[in-house]
């Protein structure tokens, strides 16, 4: 019997108060009337004042629970669990003999849900916040470049023609950076809200790949890294949008030239057949991030602070277009490092 369920309830009570009065009764009887108890009727007059009470009792235990409590408790419950649902007209159907069952399941339920729901809104306001700062350092650079090479034009350096020519160079750089930080947000926006349309075509993946490191050798020769594509000894053909997948790549292997190894530092590309896809990994024995930059090194302009200490160039979204990229091919990607010793970019492709 569940002693919570208002009947029960109800019964408990008039029980004991029914007991109370037969104890407080017989006591007061024996002490008044000590041969009382030797009649019938003393008997009888105890069973039915004590009957009746108990009946009373229970009329009224379980009308003040059913009408000033629990009525107080489905109300509260309807409550929550509309809020729950997120339907306040909807009607919630319960029944009063189990009401507690749900209540303090429901409540707790309710609570650990409101509480990750805190914990999210802190999250997303601290990654606000560090959008923010973040927008605001990479763009407030080449704008305070524009701002101090046009007023020392301004100045009297118009009147230059050797430092007019190359102020006016500087100015246009900072105005090419400034133009390609928006385009990259455009590009992300519209990975995003799924504007952007793929165009699908079938391509050779590891031809794709020494295309791609032949257009970077040169910078990649300048830092002094070696790029290396491992020989698949076949074609390895996959489904995807190839000028994407190459602008992916290109980010990828130019961050690992960034932050790469000054002395014999290398980068290489592996293909490994994963039954239905191709995984494609992007090895460098650099600088390495840490554990706890790992989480957010796909956020746009993250950028760790041995990444910022190693190198001032990069705008911090070119890992958050490549991680809408894959994910608008509905692939993964992945990234595992060791400080000190170097990263590897893992995504998969539909094999063709």
């Amino acid at each position: 019997m569940k002693f919570h369920e208002p009947k029960n309830l109800a019964l408990l009570n008039a029980g004991i108060i029914a007991f109370a009065y037969s104890l407080l009764f017989c006591i007061s009887v024996a002490t008044i009337f000590s041969h009382a108890f030797t009649h019938f009727y003393t008997f009888l007059a105890l069973f039915v004042s004590a009957a009746l009470i108990f009946f009373i009792a229970w009329l009224i235990f379980l009308f003040t629970l059913e009408k000033f409590i629990y009525s107080k408790i489905r109300l509260i419950y309807k409550s929550i669990h509309s809020v729950k649902v997120g339907k306040a007209e909807q009607p919630v159907r319960m029944m009063t003999s189990n009401i507690f069952d749900h209540v303090q399941e429901d409540v707790e339920n309710w609570e650990s849900e409101k509480q990750r729901e805190i914990e999210q809104l802190k999250q997303l306001e601290l990654y606000r916040r560090d959008f923010i700062g973040n927008v605001s350092h990479e763009l407030k650079t080449p704008l305070f470049n524009i701002q101090g090479y046009v007023s020392t034009l301004l100045d009297g350096g118009l009147e230059d023609p050797v430092i007019n020519r190359e102020y006016l160079k500087r100015t246009e750089k900072s105005i090419e950076r400034l133009v390609k930080i928006l385009e990259d947000l455009d590009e992300i926006a519209q990975l995003e809200s799924g504007q952007m349309k793929l165009k699908i075509t079938r391509f050779d993946m590891a031809c794709l790949s020494r295309e791609t490191t032949e257009l970077l050798e040169m910078k990649a020769r300048k830092h002094e890294i070696q790029l290396l594509v491992n020989d698949p000894g076949n074609v390895v053909m996959v489904e995807g949008d190839k000028d994407k997948i190459r602008q992916v790549l290109t980010n990828i292997i130019d961050n690992s030239i960034r932050y790469g190894n000054r002395e014999n530092g290398k980068t290489k590309i592996t293909f490994y057949d994963m039954d239905e896809h191709i995984l494609t990994e992007i090895t460098d024995n650099g600088i390495g991030i840490d554990p706890a930059d790992l989480t957010r090194v796909f956020e746009r302009f993250y950028r760790t602070d041995r990444g910022r200490a190693a190198t001032k160039k990069g705008k911090g979204l070119g890992l958050s277009i490549v991680k809408h990229i894959v994910e608008a091919h509905r692939q993964t990607i992945n990234v595992r490092s060791t400080v000190g010793v170097g990263t590897t970019f893992g995504f998969t492709l539909k094999k063709a």
